[in-house]
C-alpha cells in the first residue's frame, strides 16, 4: 500500500504527539519539547499546515506548518516545523515527502515564504539557502533558512509563534 499523505484529524492528536515526541528523542541540538510546541501551535490555532503520512493505516510522519511574525511588517510569511518522523522510517524519503506537498500547499494559498531553522544540508535539498536579510535573532545565520514562494526575500527579523517558546 501506498504511503498517503492527508491533513490531520482530531483523532490523529494523541498519535501526532507521541510521534513527535519518538523522533526527537535521541535528536542532538534540541529541547525536546517539540511534541509540546505542535500541541501548542493546535491549542492557538497556529496550525496552518498540519500533514501527517500514512502507511497501512499508521501514522509515519508529521509535518506542521505555522505563521511568523516579520518585524518590517512583511506578511504572507511562515515557519516549517516540527516535522518529525517515525524513528524506524527514518531515511525512507517520509520527510521529503511531506516538506514536498507542505510547500505545494503553501504556494497553493500564494504564502510569499516559508523559514525553517534547522540542518542546511538537508534543506538546501528543497530550495532553503540562508538569507543574509532575514534573520532569527540569536541563532547562526547558516541554520536559519528560507525560501521566497513569490517575490522579494524582506529583510527583517523573524519572530515564531509563542508556542515555540514552550517548555
Amino acid at each position: 500500500m501506498p504511503l498517503h499523505i492527508r491533513e490531520e484529524t482530531p483523532a490523529d492528536h494523541a498519535v501526532i504527539h507521541a510521534l513527535t515526541e519518538a523522533a526527537f528523542r535521541h535528536a542532538p541540538h534540541t529541547s525536546h519539547t517539540e511534541q509540546r510546541i505542535v500541541d501548542a501551535l493546535r491549542e492557538a490555532g497556529a496550525l496552518a499546515i498540519s500533514l501527517v503520512a500514512e502507511d497501512g493505516g499508521e501514522i509515519v510522519g508529521h509535518v506542521a506548518v505555522s505563521p511568523v511574525a516579520l518585524s518590517d511588517g512583511s506578511t504572507g510569511w511562515f515557519g516549517l516545523g516540527p516535522i518529525s518522523v517515525a524513528p524506524a522510517r527514518q531515511k525512507q524519503g517520509i520527510g521529503a515527502m511531506l516538506m514536498k506537498l507542505a510547500l505545494d500547499a503553501l504556494r497553493a494559498r500564494g504564502a510569499a515564504g516559508c523559514v525553517v531553522l534547522g540542518d542546511p544540508a538537508y534543506y538546501a535539498r528543497f530550495g532553503f539557502v540562508p538569507e543574509a536579510t532575514l534573520v532569527l535573532p540569536g541563532v547562526p545565520a547558516e541554520y536559519f533558512q528560507a525560501i521566497a514562494l513569490c517575490g522579494e526575500v524582506p529583510a527583517a527579523n523573524v519572530h515564531y509563534h509563542t508556542a515555540f517558546e514552550t517548555g
